[in-house]
């Protein structure tokens, strides 16, 4: 059986990693992209790595094209929300990359995105989308939220120590980025001359993953948790690592810090606990990488992952598979690049 796929915003980094991920997919259709300044030209034309594997158009709205089984939203926060009620009552299922339906409080909502959410319904019955700790709630949703690149590598390195009850709930976030985190229209600040040979805090304090990652450590604190977060900028193309440290509630080794990741990632596909994180490993791939270290009364974990694959388009295409009742690594399952 083949589905039919669309994606709302078709031509930033996230639509295009979507598209090339599903042109190759062997169980759908890649069956519209949207976008409204390139409606009518080729989706080859825009996307040139695209040639050969896919002849459709862009179209202006995803309503043009009839029968679909699922879509993806690939557009800027605030358009999401827009079109997921309308499609929802068709009876297609939806996947959010945009950040609409990852905070649960619509007041939080409002504080870190600056405008009110129109689809409390929809934010209320939204599955938070990392398979690796939600896959249950994932196969039988019809609206996830795909986490952020930043959260899904902190909330992967963060949620077994949590849970473990080893750690205290208060969480400091170190992150760093690639510059396609940007999107295609990045500020001055993140022009190449600015960043090309330098590492450049931002956001501090106001990033809008940081309630998204608290959200979710929550789930496994058992309550609420104290996290803070601060971006960087790197100058590579691809890639993010979340350094997160904690403190221990009582003495613990490396042995039991060992014993809780290999739990929880053992039988993952996808994520895999390893001595020595890389970014190389996994870039390219949807493949994620978490370390931990024990260091006396504290501990360092480590969250390594493709901000554009794992990130957010394989992490979504993984979500769209058990959506779909397929197997959740079709069509993702390759190696990163290595070098």
């Amino acid at each position: 059986m083949s589905y039919r796929i669309g994606i709302i915003g078709g031509t930033g980094y996230t639509g295009g990693e979507l598209s090339r991920l599903l042109c190759r997919h062997p169980c759908v259709e890649l069956a519209a992209l949207t976008s409204r300044s390139n409606a009518g030209r080729k989706v080859s034309a825009v996307h040139r790595f695209l040639k050969g594997y896919t002849d459709i158009e862009f179209t202006g709205r995803i309503s043009d094209t009839k029968d679909l089984d699922l879509v993806l939203v690939a557009a800027p926060y605030g358009v999401a929300m827009e079109e997921v009620p309308a499609l929802r009552e068709q009876g297609v299922k939806c996947v959010d990359l945009s950040g609409d339906y990852r905070l649960k409080d619509p007041a939080l909502y409002a504080q870190w995105y600056g405008r009110e959410h129109t689809d409390p319904e929809g934010l209320a019955k939204a599955t938070f989308g990392l398979p690796e700790l939600f896959r249950k709630d994932i196969k039988g949703a019809d609206l996830v939220a795909n986490p952020g690149c930043y959260a899904t590598s902190a909330i992967l390195a963060i949620a077994p120590l949590m849970k473990s009850g080893l750690v205290y709930e208060d969480v400091f976030v170190d992150g760093k980025s690639g510059t396609s985190g940007a999107g295609m229209n990045p500020s001055q600040r993140l022009h190449h001359p600015t960043c090309g040979e330098s590492v450049i805090p931002y956001s501090i304090g106001s990033h809008r993953h940081q309630p998204e990652i608290g959200m979710a450590v929550g789930m496994f604190a058992g309550g609420k948790t104290d996290v803070a977060f601060v971006p960087h900028l790197l100058p590579i193309v691809r890639g993010i690592v979340s350094s997160c440290y904690f403190r221990f509630k009582n003495d613990a080794s490396q042995e039991d810090v060992d014993s809780v990741y290999t739990k929880q990632y053992g039988a993952e596909r996808f994520v895999h606990y390893v001595p020595d994180p890389s970014i190389r490993d996994v870039v390219g791939s949807n493949h994620a990488q978490v370390g931990c270290s024990a260091l006396g009364n504290k501990a360092v974990a480590f969250g390594v992952l493709d901000n554009l694959v794992k990130g957010a388009s394989g992490q979504a295409v993984q979500n769209m598979n058990l959506m779909l009742g397929l197997d959740e690594a079709t069509g993702l399952d390759f190696p990163g690049l290595g070098v």
